[in-house]
């Protein structure tokens, strides 16, 4: 069974940064892709960033020169920094990876950790 395990998120004021942690546990054999995404109070959930297995990322305009997917490829395990946070930033963010496991290969979902940035 794959887990995805979210940590980090939190408080934080305008400005300030956090480093999200996603660690993917369990019989993986292949990691194509992780990534992060957000869902705000109200609204539809959004991609935020996806790193691949060949380092390609992808970033939504909005974070841009303020937020960094990297990975530990031996720890299964994908960060997300975020500097210059905004209170627009504020959402609970989730972690997902497209992988390979006995199950074959499937889209994992992690349980979400909030982050809320005030004014």
């Amino acid at each position: 069974q794959v887990q995805l395990v979210e940590s980090g998120g939190g408080l934080v004021q305008a400005g300030g940064s956090l480093r999200l942690s996603c660690a993917a546990s369990g019989s993986i054999f292949t990691i194509y892709r992780m990534g992060w995404y957000r869902r705000a109070p109200g609204k539809q959930r959004e991609l935020v960033a996806t790193l691949t297995s060949g380092g390609s990322t992808t970033y939504t305009d909005s974070v841009k020169g303020r937020f960094t997917i990297s990975r530990d490829s031996a720890k299964n395990t994908v960060y997300l920094q975020m500097n210059s946070l905004k209170p627009e930033d504020t959402a609970v963010y989730y972690c997902d990876a497209d992988l390979v496991g006995v199950a074959g290969r499937l889209e994992y979902w992690g349980q979400g950790t909030q982050v809320t940035v005030s004014s």
